[in-house]
């Protein structure tokens, strides 16, 4: 029975909104995957948006607490140890910002349920480097806007939420005219519907039209099943010259805030964020109320450190020199060549330094496990690992410190947030590819530090071209191309590059697309639906192309993906 008004949502609703959401987004997963941007078979957005929440919902049902601010502090923290994908991550920082709005409440007015939306929004927005307006983003910040706005007139918190939902909508539904590249294939925005779907769920609670019956998130064995499903789906189906460095000094810093005889100024994150961004790149900023801590990439590491000393006591101080750590990689690169030609079959020992990757396919990580791949979590497209798994791994290595190769940028923001719940020092080098991942790897030294191996992993992986050959699982237009369902498609470094009705034709074209003067290997991995017959053929015609390329056939053994095609 719908209720007519709502003036305060006690945990009882709260509980049952957090649950109702899980079960929205795991009946519409399929929908929200089907909004894929490519036309290829491994939308996951959905998929992701749906464990994370499931997780989030866990939490709170485990909770024995009885106030909203300590149910939303365990949602928040379900949703940060399972999100999955960037999708699942940006999710689980909205719910972060509302539980910063919930912290001290045991009940929420309109008043309260608007200000924790725009919370959400504004630690949304802090957790991207570069926020992209046309995604899930901006249907977050059109929702708590009209929710501000809505609060400030009534008190039902239902009239609230119906506007609200009615924002979110409207936003997700602009997002095409925001981001062409969604109008070129008519879609919205992925993750944008996946949060609609949470909004909604939130307001059928709250006015009664959501039955008992439907709020049901999966418990542990259900969540646990759900996953082995989509993991068996998944399985079925440097060269840089030092002095173009721009920013050298490689500074980190730890601060106990509000601590010490420096302390003078209290501590705000976007003060503190802003100050530091103008002072270099890759910066990163983690804290809670205890703890600040910095990583930024700049030329005035004394400005760093004074900024934090700011704000409180020193607790860590590290900065590296990257122009003379890449000059000795420079130096060593020779000599590394040498230790890079392992063999497959050989058992990496455990050091000091785990580098984890994550790849789908035995073959593939065999190889991985060849050039000194300590650990390879299962998965990749489809299947994205939370953050709670790759911490897992990192604190089960045994290791002094980690590398994590995502070889997928919808793992980037899980693995990032790894990082900052890690125990050791984590480096993430940001692989897109497998193929990027294994060259890489060309560049690993067990003998270097962490920051030494980061830098130039990340410059080795610059040096290849990499091509994955699918097939299309819809009709639509892209790029310039007409692909029909069922049309191959080579997808070189992240574009659709080629469009043909047969594997063979695809994965040829792309290969003379990515040769240049300059290509020295051709390396060749074909998947678990593909004969080696295909690939010797492959091998066949790449060498009809130039007789002094060198050619390397592996069985990767990957599901969806025929063919991983690298050029270097």
């Amino acid at each position: 029975m719908s209720v007519n008004s709502l003036t305060t949502i006690t945990n009882v609703e709260f509980g049952k909104m957090i649950n109702a959401a899980a079960s929205m987004l795991a009946a519409n997963a399929d929908k929200i995957n089907k909004l894929n941007v490519f036309p290829v078979p491994d939308g996951d957005t959905g998929t992701n948006m749906s464990l994370s929440m499931a997780s989030g919902a866990q939490y709170e049902r485990d909770s024995l607490e009885t106030s909203i601010g300590a149910l939303a502090k365990a949602t928040s923290k379900g949703l940060l140890m399972g999100a999955r994908g960037n999708s699942g991550v940006i999710l689980s920082q909205i719910f972060r910002g509302f539980s910063n709005s919930m912290s001290d409440k045991d009940t929420l007015s309109a008043r309260d349920w608007a200000d924790a939306l725009m919370s959400g929004a504004q630690v949304a927005y802090k957790s991207v480097m570069k926020p992209t307006e046309g995604t899930i983003l901006t249907v977050i910040r059109e929702a708590a806007a009209k929710a501000n706005k809505v609060a400030n007139q009534t008190d039902d918190i239902i009239e609230l939420m119906a506007a609200v939902q009615e924002a979110a909508q409207a936003a997700l539904d602009s997002t095409p005219d925001l981001l062409p590249v969604l109008k070129e294939v008519g879609v919205v925005d992925s993750g944008g519907q996946g949060l609609v779907f949470v909004l909604q769920a939130f307001y059928q609670v709250i006015s009664g039209d959501f039955s008992e019956e439907d709020i049901k998130a999966p418990d542990n064995a259900e969540l646990d099943q759900m996953v082995k499903e989509l993991h068996a789906g998944a399985q079925a189906n440097s060269n840089l010259n030092p002095d173009d460095i721009t920013y050298g000094y490689c500074t980190e810093i730890m601060v106990q805030i509000g601590k010490g005889t420096t302390y003078d100024h209290e501590f705000d994150y976007q003060t503190f964020y802003d100050y530091l961004a103008k002072l270099g790149d890759s910066l990163l900023v983690i804290n809670d109320d205890e703890i600040v801590k910095v990583h930024v990439h700049t030329e005035n590491p004394g400005k760093v450190i004074s900024w934090g000393t700011q704000f409180g006591s020193l607790l860590k101080v590290k900065v590296d020199n990257m122009r003379d750590q890449q000059q000795s990689v420079i130096d060593a690169q020779r000599a590394e060549e040498a230790r890079n030609e392992k063999v497959a079959t050989m058992q990496v020992p455990v050091s000091d330094t785990a580098v984890i990757a994550i790849a789908a396919g035995d073959g593939i990580a065999d190889l991985f496990k060849s050039l000194g791949v300590h650990t390879v979590i299962s998965g990749g497209q489809t299947m994205n690992p939370s953050t709670a798994d790759i911490v897992n791994v990192i604190e089960n290595s045994g290791a002094k410190r980690a590398i994590i190769l995502p070889n997928n940028s919808n793992i980037f923001m899980a693995a990032e947030q790894a990082v900052s719940l890690s125990k050791i020092p984590v480096e993430v080098v940001k692989t897109r590819t497998i193929q990027q991942g294994l060259t890489a790897m060309m560049g690993y030294n067990p003998e270097a530090d962490i920051d030494q191996n980061a830098l130039s992993m990340s410059e080795m992986m610059a040096d290849v071209k990499s091509a994955q050959i699918t097939q299309a699982v819809r009709e639509t237009k892209f790029n310039g191309h007409d692909i029909r369902h069922g049309d191959w498609m080579g997808i070189i470094d992240g574009d659709i590059e080629v469009v043909a009705s047969d594997i063979e034709s695809a994965t040829k074209e792309a290969i003379e697309k990515m040769i240049d003067d300059d290509s020295e290997i051709v390396t060749i991995i074909f998947g678990k639906e593909t004969k080696e017959k295909i690939a010797q053929k492959i091998k066949a015609f790449v060498e009809t192309l130039d007789d002094n390329l060198e050619i390397e056939v592996h069985d990767g053994g990957q599901p969806l993906y025929p063919f991983f095609i690298a050029v270097e």
